[in-house]
């Protein structure tokens, strides 16, 4: 079975080396060490966990939607038109455009600068606020 080092860990679960360790360290993420004395994940034990980490916070927090690929993130530039508006979300490396309606855009209050969720179905790309 494959297994990563934290590095490789982070960088899959698009976080910072530092974070990754702090998981481990806490018990999030299981690990075991190389004969080197490297702290290395299984690979079963960090697609689980990637998994996990995916679904985010409670049940409870998650909205009813049918769109699953969901990217949180940062709002980064609105272009309003008349009636069209073209909303960009910048989550972790990923940037994301939408293009939604003004009315769409005023009714979730979006501003540049605050948290957003992209929701990916098909070709669309929804805008969900936080």
């Amino acid at each position: 079975m494959q297994s990563y080092t934290i590095g490789q860990a982070a960088r899959l679960l698009g976080v910072s080396p530092d974070t990754a360790r702090r998981w481990a360290d806490a018990g999030r993420m299981a690990t075991h060490r190389d004969d080197s004395g490297r702290r290395l994940i299984d690979g079963r034990d960090l697609a689980a966990f990637s998994v996990e980490l995916a679904k985010g916070g409670t049940e409870e927090d998650t909205p009813y939607t049918s769109v699953r690929n969901a990217f949180p993130g940062i709002v980064t530039a609105i272009k309003l038109g008349d009636v069209a508006a073209q909303v960009e979300v910048q989550a972790g490396p990923h940037r994301l455009v939408s293009l939604l309606t003004r009315e769409a855009v005023e009714e979730l209050g979006l501003e540049v600068g605050m948290e957003a969720t992209a929701r990916v179905k098909s070709t669309n790309v929804h805008i969900d606020r936080v």
